[in-house]
């Protein structure tokens, strides 16, 4: 379900999120790797934009991005909101993943879009 998007960047919830409101940004050109974004700064704003949004309108609390880039080829980073009880510890547990209707997760779109 698509999050965001502009000229260059789009951002979409996972569809195997880790928390409510994981989000994937990735570049609209293909790049292997996020550092082979020639406009990377502009890449990150985009994501901090997303991010700022989870905080806003689910009531995350913090934020980890991920960048490993081993599961798809081709650049991309994980918002992750980070909630006290999202069972996570300090660092991702990439295994724990969360379930979401279909209706649920088009609220939870629909709440970051109309916070960004």
């Amino acid at each position: 379900m698509k999050v965001y998007e502009d000229v260059n960047f789009m951002a979409f919830l996972d569809i195997n999120p880790n928390t409510k409101g994981h989000t994937l940004v990735v570049p609209k050109t293909h790049y292997r790797w996020t550092y082979d974004v020639p406009n990377f700064g502009e890449y990150f704003e985009f994501a901090r934009k997303v991010a700022k949004g989870c905080i806003k309108g689910l009531g995350a609390d913090w934020i980890s991005f991920i960048t490993v880039g081993l599961d798809v080829s081709h650049a991309h980073i994980h918002v992750i909101p980070r909630y006290p009880d999202d069972g996570h510890g300090v660092v991702v547990n990439s295994e724990l993943h969360q379930k979401y209707s279909d209706r649920k997760m088009k609220e939870i779109a629909d709440k970051i879009k109309s916070a960004i």
